[in-house]
């Protein structure tokens, strides 16, 4: 029977069976054609539809419907259910859990995925599937109508769509380098990260980084000034030697006039 009136319900009432009530309190009476505590399971043959079109077919239901449904026959006196619906076939996974009710027996629980297509290639979903059935639901045919196709008159569904939890990856952490050049505002300052705090020609030579340094003499890396005359000649002897503070005096030639002896060069950044 389908869209049962569930009007008698209190307001805010959710149904939240566990397996033993599920199997004790309505599938068996579902079975013995005795009523339930209450109806709000419908009865639907699931394999005529895909799980999709299931929640429309109960009132009853927000993330998980339940359902009464037979059972038919993969093969002619055969026990194994035919589990093929409308785009696809229920497959069952992991194995049966016993359900037991004061330490008696009752029934089982089998989990089922829904596949898209047919087997061997059908491709899974989200959709899962949780099948109860009696304990004594043996399966065997009925020798009054042994051509008949039904394995079971009832069993009880539980059909909900799992949903998809991915990882977040905002918390990656970066490299100390990669966050310098990320709060670089150019790329002189970014280059500037990567020189040491003092250094000299000699070094600047050796470590290829004489390409940049244009970008350090105008970023006042340098110590000594050559911004005009009167600086040269306060620095200049009458000798003709050239004076830096801190530093020995050499004579000035032409031989030596484009030589620096390990001038320290300051990097703006550590300024």
């Amino acid at each position: 029977m389908i869209g049962r009136n569930t009007s008698d319900l209190p307001p805010g009432f959710r149904f939240h069976p566990t397996d033993e009530e599920l199997i004790v309190y309505y599938l068996r009476n579902q079975a013995t054609s005795r009523p339930c505590p209450s109806s709000i399971i419908p009865e639907v043959d699931i394999y005529k539809y895909d799980p999709w079109q299931l929640p429309d077919k109960t009132e009853f239901g927000e993330n998980e419907w339940y359902f009464f449904s037979p059972r038919d026959r993969k093969y002619p006196n055969g026990v194994r259910p035919n589990r093929a619906a409308v785009s696809g076939y229920w497959k069952a996974t992991g194995t049966d859990k016993a359900i037991y009710s004061r330490s008696k027996y009752v029934g089982v629980k089998k989990a089922l995925v829904f596949y898209m297509g047919r087997p061997p290639k059908g491709v899974k979903t989200d959709w899962i599937m949780h099948e109860y059935r009696l304990s004594e639901s043996t399966g065997h045919p009925n020798k009054q109508n042994a051509s008949s196709m039904r394995l079971d008159d009832w069993v009880l569904c539980r059909i909900y769509k799992k949903k998809n939890v991915t990882k977040s990856t905002d918390q990656t952490v970066e490299p100390p380098f990669a966050q310098i050049a990320k709060t670089a505002t150019d790329a002189s300052e970014h280059q500037a990260y990567m020189f040491p705090k003092t250094c000299s020609l000699t070094n600047l030579w050796e470590l290829d980084y004489m390409a940049t340094m244009s970008q350090i003499m105008q970023g006042n890396a340098c110590n000594m000034s050559f911004n005009n005359q009167e600086t040269t000649n306060n620095n200049t002897s009458s000798t003709g030697k050239y004076n830096h503070p801190g530093q020995e005096q050499i004579p000035y030639t032409d031989d030596t006039k484009f030589q620096v002896s390990q001038a320290i060069f300051m990097n703006p950044m550590y300024e």
